[in-house]
């Protein structure tokens, strides 16, 4: 099922959790658990890398889609 975001599109597979029970995350608290600045998720969030919705004037991710995006983004160490 995909679901209007703002100006983005985000898909729903069939097992995901009802809207209402998804917990969202401000850009600070994303910020936070990647470690990186406020302006990083910004971008992430205006480049469609990392789905959001806007609440009046600030953002607010879904926190499963910040573990999906870092799970993605891992880049394992291989040994020899």
């Amino acid at each position: 099922m995909a679901v209007e975001c703002g100006r983005f599109r985000c898909d729903m597979a069939a097992g995901d959790r009802p809207l209402n029970e998804v917990q969202f995350l401000t850009v600070a608290e994303v910020a936070s658990v990647m470690r990186v600045s406020k302006m990083t998720v910004y971008r992430l969030v205006h480049s469609g890398h990392l789905p959001a919705i806007r609440v009046g004037r600030s953002f607010r991710v879904p926190e499963q889609a910040v573990h999906e995006y870092l799970r993605e983004s891992y880049v394992g160490v291989e040994t020899a």
